[in-house]
């Protein structure tokens, strides 16, 4: 096996890297800029309750959750340019539609159409299209960051905007940006020769039921699906905090979310590097729960002045940036060889599930019983977590691999059974209608000399 990762990715490599991490960058930014503002200047629509403020907060959860698998499948039927095209249109179309509402349950219904723009498995798909195996992991990584850096931004953004256009600005701003998305697909990203069939890339339905079944990939489901239910809630109650509490004008609220951001991004560093190199990622996501847990109780028993509420959300952001970061490469981790893209599907779906969930929650929580309930609720729910990770496996420490098999292999029958004997082999599944062997393994245990031996002679290069 000659190493392929020495080559470098290739200019239309890059190009579909970096021109779809911004589409998904673009998206990201329109559905969290509201995140910051919506709770203070949504009080100024029509009919508006909290309960209220916290549905259109997490509303297009709800749609992404039920819509993101069937247009992963629908990319597969009809090619992924319509469906990213068309995912962007209902984007833009809910975000007008919100620009034009003067009341919350016009918000509220342009959050949920936003959400219909369900494109996130057709991107995906897209890319695993434009890129060769060994350049894969780097290009998805790219778009993990984008994803990332796009939360930041719109956490900074969405005050300023808002402070400068009102409301309905903000929206008419993320509806251009959807269509700025729509002008990358076209002019930036290129063609692809047609669909790859991978199940690493997308939601294979044989992979599914036992996905569904496997408890660690549900521990994982429910963590992220915490993880976002936390994060809608308290920003439901956060941003009132800090004008109630902290007497900071909701005008200024950005140079808060800045600084956390920014702090939490470089604190959460060390931490990474440990996870993998100590091979330790069960006792950092445990830690990071823990935070989040004293974080929420912190706002709870001290968030009463301006001081206190920063540095809980700076410990806040530290928490979440590690445990956004750290959920995905557990996943890839769990999942079984040729399962992952399947996983990251219901991963995903989960994730949206949690939005919508935490911003109802949130929102009733305050409507009820006001901040300190919001901050109790949350506390509780991250409490809930702490107990079904700590039940979690250490994960392996393995490395997902795709290799091409040749016809000779493809008749061998034993083969996946004779690889999973290799030491450092943590499971291998042939899929016959790819002509591709799934491979997890050690890299620091595995006999690469009995890999070679195995698949060389079967003309896998």
């Amino acid at each position: 096996m000659h190493d392929p990762h020495i080559e470098r990715m290739s200019a239309g490599e890059t190009r579909a890297a970096g021109g779809l991490a911004l589409v998904f960058a673009f998206r990201m930014l329109g559905m969290f800029m509201v995140l910051p503002v919506l709770a203070t200047y949504g009080q100024d629509l029509a009919g508006a309750t909290p309960a209220l403020i916290g549905l259109a907060i997490g509303a297009y959860g709800l749609t992404q959750a039920v819509l993101q698998i069937p247009f992963g499948i629908l990319a597969d039927r009809v090619g992924r340019l319509p469906v990213i095209y068309l995912g962007l249109l209902v984007f833009a179309a809910g975000a007008v539609l919100a620009a034009n509402a003067d009341s919350i349950w016009g918000v509220i219904a342009g959050r949920v159409l936003q959400g219909a723009g369900a494109i996130s498995a057709a991107v995906m798909a897209l890319l695993s299209d434009l890129t060769r195996e060994q350049h894969r992991t780097k290009a998805m990584a790219m778009i993990g960051m984008s994803i990332g850096l796009s939360f930041a931004v719109a956490m900074v953004v969405g005050p300023l905007l808002t402070r400068a256009f009102g409301l309905a600005g903000l929206f008419w701003a993320t509806a251009a940006m959807a269509l700025f998305g729509m002008g990358v697909v076209a002019l930036v990203v290129p063609r692809a020769a047609g669909p790859l069939q991978h199940r690493e890339s997308g939601v294979a339905r044989q992979a599914l039921l036992p996905t569904l079944r496997h408890p660690d990939l549900l521990r994982l489901d429910f963590g992220i699906l915490a993880l976002h239910a936390v994060l809608m809630a308290s920003f439901v109650a956060l941003p009132l905090a800090l004008v109630e509490r902290g007497g900071l004008p909701k005008e200024q609220h950005w140079w808060v979310y800045l600084t956390a951001l920014l702090v939490g991004f470089f604190g959460m560093v060390p931490f990474i590097i440990y996870a993998e190199k100590k091979r330790r990622m069960k006792r950092v996501l445990l830690g990071a729960v823990s935070v989040l847990v004293l974080c929420e109780l912190f706002f709870w028993a001290f968030g009463d002045n301006l001081r206190a509420l920063v540095l809980g959300t700076i410990l806040f952001f530290t928490a979440f940036n590690l445990l956004e970061a750290s959920l995905p490469s557990l996943i890839s981790k769990v999942a079984p060889a040729g399962g992952k893209g399947t996983a990251m599907g219901v991963y995903s779906t989960s994730q949206f599930l949690g939005a919508a969930l935490g911003g109802i929650l949130g929102g009733w929580l305050f409507q009820h019983g006001g901040l300190a309930t919001v901050f109790l609720g949350c506390a509780a729910l991250s409490l809930l977590w702490l107990v079904f990770a700590a039940t979690m496996r250490e994960p392996p420490y393995v490395t997902s691999l795709r290799l091409p098999l040749s016809v000779v292999a493809l008749q061998d029958v034993g083969l996946a059974e004779r690889l999973r004997a290799v030491p450092g082999v943590a499971d291998a599944v042939v899929v016959a209608e790819e002509a591709a062997l799934y491979i997890k393994l050690d890299t620091q245990q595995v006999d690469r000399a009995a890999l070679d031996r195995l698949i060389e002679p079967t003309g896998a290069h």
